[in-house]
């Protein structure tokens, strides 16, 4: 109960002395008459006595003790306090048999602290709880407390009501304690610093004893390598708690409460988790300040107390009625621009006088809060692009050299513009439509023939003819890029996590399944020292750090393949960070219908539920900021729930309900006002209907609230069942909210009143009409980019004639040097359809410039494949926002071009992303000057944008974003196009092919075109084996990047001039050429007219080091210089442990034999929230012969978990094997992976369904990753049964290096014992794709012995020459004695973490190795 450190409740740590405590209550019972009137004579004895005057002294004999026993026991009857026996129990505990100081000094028996929720009788605090006149008033005051909170429990509940445990890794696995004791000592410089411990706190509200203790050891710590306490803990040193603020979304405690329904369904337990930090040694106030502040993130998180709270239950007030503005059609101006700054709007001055006009002569009567709140978000930048559609009036230049080829552009821009608007007077020149014209006029000239036409704009879609089992089959291909710039620098975890989730439900929207990402981001330098961080800024460490945890931890649980990741490093981006998220996404054209909305269709929200989370996110992301308002932008955050994101992934893939879906809009921006509100011109929403996180909402926050995992689809009436039966299939609730109605009016109603009431024709004013002037800056032709080195000190270095310094300068350079710390955060595997991993060759240490996937098709062969590559230099940009954009769209099509690509059939989505403009027309130069150099590039090359993202808030203080216009290309190709960048052969030559530029530093479009033509033509032969394309820091970084995957040195040709490889060569292509073929690339190049262009530049040798002239730089050297500078930002390995393992092969006597033979087997494969392998999984077993038997979880009521327990264990009947799936087991929470999944096969009929399968039917069982994770926790391997895991188990745990990795591991076949492994070869290496966070396996020595010596040491991580070992390059996660899989006492069970079913035809084409262990097959064959 607390006794030290916290408030009265009975913990379970004291359960058994207060069990006794209650066996001395019972006597007392049948004096209650006697006592009760006793109580009138002690409440004339302790009325009024003071808490300086005790009852009793500590000498007091027993007998007082006894008498005051009664005493009290009486009183609590008096007063009719619940479960009087416990209450007694509780006292006598508290109060040390009524004799501690807190009893005797404070007349406080029961342990109760001060509250802060409700009037009380406490007169003072003494030794941290409350001090009372008297213990009666004690007892009245807990009275008070019960009524308040507790009222109405049962005695089962009351005796369990709020736990608390703690649990902590074992020092030898906290890898989070050992980072953050690191970060404090070296980043924070705290030196004296001794030890740091991390705690995991839960508090238990509504938990029955007999669950408890179910869930202690299973859900709540992992015994193998978690220590728990209940209620308290013992330390040393200072300690602060962090929890989530309220309404914000806490997995960890949500996944919890999902674990210990599974264990008893009709419980309704309430968990709240928190941090608990212990920090060790002599520090002062302030740097415990320091550290505080470096682990709590105001905007989501906040300090708590070590107090219990007196309930986990919310009480929220019920919300007042929406207010109207009494007065507002007639205010004067001057007091509505009181109102107006008052209201902190993201809208202008001007549209509120435009609103204010309207509801004076339109609507006659005056707004309701929630109207004004809904018109500021449905006029807001992020969702109406206001900026973008302000008129630009007078547009000027500046004179200078620059001036002619950008006013052409604009001429050229304005000819089109009368040529297209001819005869239209609702047209003029303004951001947006110089983003769009040079798509019209490329579609009006027949350019974009393979566009979808579509009123419902969700993303960019082309229509692409694919074979499909050779037959043409029509897909939609949609991409789509995302913003999220202002909430990743307030709350970058979650604001990063949501840029993704906004990008992929675009598409989403769209019917389309989405199955690649790509991730551009800006940043200042994260190396530099806390102390320069700005006031109102997070370091930047911190945020690039959370940004990448954030985005990744959503894509990677949802199953979306990041195929490519880039951190681009500019000073400005200290003003705001730039966070983009790209994606790819597909379907079947005949899934996918656009229809219109007709009155009388339905409206039904599915996905998640409405919290205050994201109110104001639309509004928020359109403001400038401050440091002031940085502070207060919390609730313009959402919350990312990556486990529904995934069931809505599920549910719309279904073709046959994609199909009944008339029209999708995604929860982004503006909440139900925005999403449902686009669906119809006319609608009448039901907002008491829309479901809520909590209760308290008002009708304001239910309309504007952005929170996330949210869709609203369009029905026919006579559809609306069978929709929400889909939905339920899935496990997603969905609700009918809304209806289609004839008159063109968006209303909102709210508790039967209409809150909201809006013309449709008001709603598309977008505001009021805004106009502006430009002027036009001109670049200073002193300071072009062209004709200086990117790289700092690269000018300096070649001065003096040293090209060694040059290069390894040019490596160490922030925006060249390694990332893959960062990259391999990222899940690049998922859904066996990457034909690229981000670093290829055998090194896996050459980076890719594209991602290449394979169409997502769900049955059947195709080899059609998608492509993206970006474009962007923001020091290019810095200096001509009309270069850097038309630079940006060349260095797209070069990287797809390099890739295989073929350019002529690229299509474009920009991401702008520029300072805030005011009325200053030079503010308006680099949006407009970067938009013309776009508009100019699409012209020259015939290729159009058809999407894109615009954001016009870069601005911190009197810091502006550089001018960011970031372009994304995209292609459409087949599998045998493709080529890989890394070098591939000692011998080959090197050819350079020059993209040139024009006497304005322009890119020369027409020569260009020519040799993207010759390039692709010789790659389309053979000719080309390999090829990149260099960007600003030239050729040396280029071929360095090339060399590195495979380790092979470069010799430059002498008649290369030190200068050129270090020079911007935007644009340009260098390849890796056969020797032979050398001559047919120069005769190519040459028939083409572009002789000149080419040159070879060198070869490819076998020495391992770079040589030019008398220059030689190892490879070993470089790759020091080039991973270095961010390492300690994003580390790649976490210890220097690279000692060989020496374990041998174990070959088996005798493989078991299955003795039920079917001639197709079957293999139930369960989904799990979280689960999202299961489509890799599947398709793995079908091609192996077997039929897969999938089967979804549904846990959103307690008869949902008995009728997933029926059909699973049904399903387990069925099967010959059971597939437990990768994913992310309700997140990998609580504070551990598979928990959900294990606590799930512990329900007794599916644990009996399993073992039945195991021991009576011959049957096989195999998890890979996080099905290994469960397996192992169940005891299946390597018990080979079902139970609760023990202390001294073997388990899987943490990654040595603290995060997530994303890499091809190399492992071995080391035992043939287990049927799995029956068709691979005993010693063989094979090389897949390894995910995850928690993939070390450890056990004792006395365990890991028992392993090797049985043979159930399956397989193991080893190196390049095939041989285990612990360096964390190819032991990517630190396992002992490099284990990466192990299986039951008879082989038949076999977990492993590698992820044997993500490969297929053109996977990973830049891996070497072979894939296929032939898992799959070999449980097959064992069947027959």
């Amino acid at each position: 109960m607390g006794i030290r450190f916290y408030s009265f409740y009975p913990g379970r740590a004291n359960r058994l002395r207060f069990k006794k405590r209650l066996g001395i209550v019972w006597w007392v019972t049948w004096r209650m008459v006697v006592l009760a009137s006793f109580v009138i004579l002690i409440n004339k004895t302790c009325i009024g006595t003071q808490c300086s005057k005790p009852i009793v002294t500590p000498t007091d004999s027993v007998n007082v003790a006894t008498t005051l026993q009664d005493s009290v026991y009486g009183a609590i009857y008096a007063l009719r306090i619940q479960h009087p026996d416990i209450v007694m129990a509780q006292c006598i505990e508290e109060s040390g048999h009524f004799t501690s100081r807190l009893f005797v000094d404070g007349h406080n028996c029961t342990g109760m602290k001060v509250p802060s929720t409700r009037p009380t009788l406490a007169v003072g605090v003494l030794y941290g709880h409350a001090c009372f006149n008297s213990w009666y008033e004690c007892l009245v005051d807990y009275a008070l407390w019960q009524t308040a909170f507790a009222r109405n429990l049962s005695r089962d509940e009351y005796f369990a009501y709020l736990d608390r445990v703690y649990a902590e890794k074992k020092p030898q696995y906290a890898v989070a304690a050992k980072s953050l004791y690191s970060e404090i000592k070296s980043y924070l410089g705290i030196t004296t610093v001794t030890g740091v411990r991390v705690l995991i706190r839960y508090d238990i509200e509504n938990i029955s004893e007999d669950t408890y203790k179910k869930a202690l050891k299973t859900v709540f710590c992992e015994l193998p390598v978690d220590d728990y306490y209940e209620e308290e803990f013992a330390y040393e040193g200072r300690t602060f708690s962090v929890e989530f603020l309220p309404g914000q979304f806490d997995q960890r405690a949500d996944s919890a409460e999902q674990c210990v329904k599974l264990l008893k369904e009709d419980e309704d337990v309430i968990i709240r988790s928190a941090t608990t930090y212990v920090i060790e040694g002599q520090i002062t106030d302030e740097q415990f300040e320091a550290i505080k502040k470096h682990c709590i993130n105001p905007v989501d998180s906040r300090e708590t107390g070590m107090d219990k709270p007196e309930t986990l239950t919310d009480h929220f007030e019920d919300p007042a009625d929406v207010a109207i503005f009494d007065g507002f059609s007639s205010m004067p101006e001057k007091e509505l621009k009181d109102l107006y700054d008052s209201l902190g709007l993201a809208m202008t001055f001007k549209d509120f006088l435009h609103i204010q006009k309207y509801f004076a002569q339109d609507e006659k009567r005056d707004p309701s809060m929630t109207e004004i709140r809904v018109l500021d978000t449905y006029w807001s930048d992020h969702c109406r692009h206001t900026t973008f559609s302000t008129e630009l009036k007078n547009v000027t230049f500046e004179d200078g050299y620059y001036r002619a080829p950008i006013e052409d552009s604009y001429n050229d821009y304005l000819d089109n513009f009368k040529i297209l608007y001819k005869d239209r007077d609702d047209k003029f020149v303004c951001l947006m439509d110089l983003a769009l014209l040079a798509m019209k006029k490329l579609k009006k000239d027949g350019k974009l023939d393979d566009q979808e036409e579509s009123d419902e704009i969700n993303a960019c879609s082309i229509v692409v003819p694919v074979e499909v089992d050779g037959k043409t089959e029509e897909w939609l291909v949609n991409f789509k890029n995302e913003t999220h710039h202002l909430p990743p620098e307030i709350e970058p975890f979650g604001g990063a996590a949501t840029c993704l989730g906004g990008a992929i439900r675009d598409p989403l929207s769209g019917r389309t399944y989405v199955y690649q990402a790509m991730r551009v981001t800006g940043a200042a330098d994260p190396t530099r020292p806390l102390s320069e961080t700005l006031k109102g800024k997070l370091p930047q460490r911190k945020l690039v750090n959370s940004a990448a945890n954030g985005y990744s931890s959503y894509g990677n649980q949802i199953g979306l393949a990041t195929g490519y990741v880039k951190e681009v490093y500019h000073p400005n981006y200290v003003a705001k960070r730039m966070e983009i998220g790209a994606v790819m996404g597909a379907a079947p054209r005949r899934a996918v219908q656009r229809l219109n909305s007709d009155p009388g269709d339905r409206i039904i929200l599915l996905g998640g539920r409405t919290g205050r989370d994201g109110i104001g996110g639309a509004t928020g992301s359109s403001k400038a900021h401050n440091t002031q308002s940085t502070a207060v932008c919390g609730a313009e955050v959402q919350k990312g729930n990556a486990p529904t994101e995934r069931k809505i992934q599920r549910l719309f893939r279904r073709e046959e309900v994609s199909y009944i879906i008339k029209k999708c809009n995604d929860f982004g921006a503006g909440g139900v006002s925005v999403a449902i509100g686009e669906l119809a011109d006319g609608l009448r929403v039901q907002l008491d209907k829309v479901p809520k996180k909590y209760a308290g909402l008002d009708g304001t926050e239910l309309a504007i609230s952005e929170s996330q995992e949210r869709m609203a689809v369009v029905v026919a009436p006579e559809n609306v069942d069978q929709f929400l039966a889909y939905a339920k299939e899935e496990n997603l609730e969905a609700v009918e909210v809304a209806i289609v109605t004839e008159e063109p009016r968006l209303i909102l109603e709210w508790r039967g009143k209409e809150i909201v009431n809006l013309k449709r024709s008001f709603l598309d004013t977008n505001g009021a009409h805004q106009e502006t002037d430009v002027a036009v800056e001109m670049p200073v032709k002193e300071d072009n980019y062209f004709h200086t080195y990117a790289v700092e000190g690269v000018a300096d270095a070649l001065a003096v004639g040293d090209v060694k310094k040059a290069w390894e300068t040019t490596l160490s350079d922030l925006n060249v040097c390694s990332q893959k710390g960062l990259v391999e955060m990222f899940d690049g595997s998922i859904g066996a359809g990457s034909v690229y991993m981000p670093y290829g060759g055998r090194y896996q240490l050459t980076e890719t410039q594209s991602m290449v996937a394979k169409l997502p098709v769900a049955e059947g062969k195709c080899d059609t494949v998608t492509m993206m590559a970006y474009g962007f230099d923001p020091y290019l940009s810095s200096w001509s926002p009309y270069h850097g954009s038309s630079f940006a769209v060349l260095e797209s099509v070069a990287r797809i071009v390099a890739a295989g690509g073929d350019y002529s059939k690229i299509r474009f989505t920009f991401q702008e992303y520029f300072r805030r403009m005011s009325e200053d027309p030079k503010r308006w130069s680099q949006p407009f000057a970067a938009l013309l150099g776009a508009y100019q590039a699409q012209m020259k090359f015939g290729l159009p944008s058809i999407g894109g993202k615009d954001s016009m808030s870069g601005s911190f203080n009197e810091i502006d974003v550089p001018p960011t216009l970031v372009s994304f290309a995209v292609d459409i190709a087949k599998e045998g196009d493709i080529i890989t960048p890394e070098l591939k052969k000692t011998g080959h030559a090197l050819v350079f092919f020059r993209a040139k530029r024009d006497a304005y530093d322009l890119p020369d479009y027409d020569q260009v075109m020519k040799l993207y033509d010759v390039i692709h033509s010789l790659i389309q032969k053979g000719a080309i084996v390999s090829a990149y394309a260099p960007d600003a820091s030239g050729l040396a970084a280029a071929l360095s990047k090339m060399a590195f995957g495979n380790k092979l040195g470069v010799t430059i040709a002498d008649s290369v001039a030190a200068e050129e490889l270090f020079a911007n060569c935007m644009g340009s292509i260098v390849a890796e050429v056969n020797g032979a073929d050398t001559t047919v690339i120069l005769d190519a190049m040459e028939a083409a007219g572009l002789g000149h262009d080419v040159s070879v530049i060198g070869s490819v040798n076998d020495s391992r080091n770079f040589i030019y002239k008398d220059m030689s730089l190892s490879i070993e050297e470089a790759l020091k210089d080039w991973v270095t500078p961010l390492e300690k930002v994003f580390p790649t390995r976490a210890t220097e442990d690279k000692d060989p393992v020496d374990t041998g092969l174990y070959q088996a006597k005798e493989i078991y034999v299955c003795k039920n033979k079917v001639a197709k087997p079957k293999v139930f494969i369960p989904v799990f929230p979280g689960t999202n392998c299961e489509y890799d999984s599947a398709k793995a077993f079908e091609r192996a012969g077997a039929e897969p038997i999938v089967k979804v979880f549904k846990n959103q009521s307690a008869e949902d978990i008995r009728d997933s327990v029926e059909v699973f264990a049904k399903a387990i009947d069925q099967a010959q094997m059971i597939m437990f799936p990768g994913g992310f087991s309700a997140g990998d929470e609580p504070e551990g992976s598979a928990k959900f999944f294990a606590t799930a096969f512990r329900n007794e009929k599916m644990k009996e369904a399993v073992m039945d399968l195991l021991n009576n039917r011959d049957g096989l069982a195999l998890g890979i990753c996080n099905g290994f994770q469960a397996l192992i926790k169940l005891g299946l391997v390597p018990y080979g049964q079902i139970h609760t895991q023990q202390a001294d188990a073997p388990t899987l745990t943490y990654n040595t290096i603290g995060r997530h990795i994303s890499k091809m591991v190399y492992t071995k076949v080391v035992s043939d014992k287990s049927p799995w492994l029956a068709q691979a070869t005993l010693g063989q290496t094979y090389c897949n794709p390894a995910s995850h966070g928690e993939g070390r396996f450890v056990a004792s020595k006395e365990w890991l012995d028992k392993l090797f010596a049985n043979g159930q040491v399956a397989t193991q991580y080893v190196d390049e020459a095939g041989n285990p070992t612990m360096d964390e390059e190819w032991n990517v996660n630190g396992s002992y004695m490099a284990i990466e899989g192990i299986t039951s006492p008879d082989g038949r069970v076999f977990g492993k973490m590698a992820h044997s079913e993500r490969r297929g035809e053109s996977v990973a084409i830049n891996i070497y190795g072979e894939q296929d262990m032939k898992i799959f097959e070999s449980g097959v064959a064992y069947f027959k």
